[in-house]
């Protein structure tokens, strides 16, 4: 089996040299000070080589002059320091991890007629905090299209959903037989609304279970970092190792972040990682 050929470039050798195989960040750089790109892996060595023999990556590796990397003691440590990273700098050729200014969400209002769907966002409720909240979206567009898709998905009505009119004769989806008839009375409203909690159960946006900050902890070969984190915010980290210690200010207390969200909802909710909580 042949393996594709290391891109031609005038990145500095002692930087590619010192690239280690542990977890960590690494960051390419070129002429100016801002970097190019910024990267997480638990092989950092052998996920920027990975780079270097990626044909769509030319651009980039032809303006890289070195490489420089962070190492840390653990998977979630690396992710959680290269959405920091990303966001602080905003790197030419990264594409996501990007800040997201405000976040959407979607909460069932129970009205006289049944569930009603609305569209909330993070500056009207408290995201992590608040109980009874559907997805995570960068906007009101992409949750509307969200229940657009379930609604073909489960045979739910659009009208019901509050996301068309209706006639007398029924919403459209009842004419083209894609709704069970919620909206003129053929299906009774709390089976629909039932399905539509079945439909939106598995993204419900879990509420941070403590009752205020806690050190995420990984340790590798004696070397230990605990990640402090609250409501789903990365806030930085502590280093056993002397001189790699972070500020822990960086970002506001209970400021939710998305990206952290993604990262540490499930080690945390299913404590398959080592946590403590943080005295006040």
């Amino acid at each position: 089996m042949t393996h594709p050929s290391v891109t031609e470039h005038k990145i500095d050798p002692a930087s590619l040299a010192a690239l280690p195989r542990t977890p960590g960040v690494y960051i390419f750089k070129g002429e100016g000070t801002l970097p190019l790109y910024i990267g997480k892996s638990v092989d950092i060595r052998s996920r920027v080589m990975s780079h270097l023999r990626a044909p769509d990556e030319a651009s980039m590796i032809a303006q890289t002059r070195r490489i420089d990397f962070v190492e840390t003691a653990g998977e979630i440590g690396a992710l959680l320091l290269e959405s920091r990273m990303i966001k602080e700098q905003s790197p030419l050729f990264n594409q996501r991890l990007r800040r997201v200014r405000t976040l959407c969400s979607i909460r069932l209002t129970s009205t006289d007629k049944g569930n009603l769907p609305e569209v909330v966002d993070s500056k009207s409720v408290n995201l992590g905090e608040t109980a009874g909240l559907y997805g995570l979206f960068s906007s009101d567009h992409a949750a509307k299209a969200m229940l657009k898709e379930l609604s073909q998905q489960h045979r739910l009505c659009m009208s019901v959903l509050g996301l068309e009119k209706t006639s007398a004769r029924g919403c459209f989806g009842l004419q083209i037989k894609t709704c069970l008839g919620a909206c003129v009375g053929k299906e009774d409203r709390h089976t629909h609304d039932q399905r539509l909690l079945s439909a939106l159960v598995d993204s419900q946006v879990e509420v941070w279970p403590f009752s205020g900050p806690i050190d995420v902890i990984e340790e590798s070969d004696g070397w230990v970092q605990r990640h402090r984190v609250n409501n789903w915010c990365y806030l930085g980290t502590q280093c056993s190792k002397v001189g790699t210690t972070s500020k822990l200010n960086a970002f506001k207390q209970n400021n939710f972040d998305l990206d952290s969200y993604k990262i540490l909802v499930k080690p945390i909710m299913l404590k398959t990682v080592k946590v403590e909580t943080v005295d006040p």
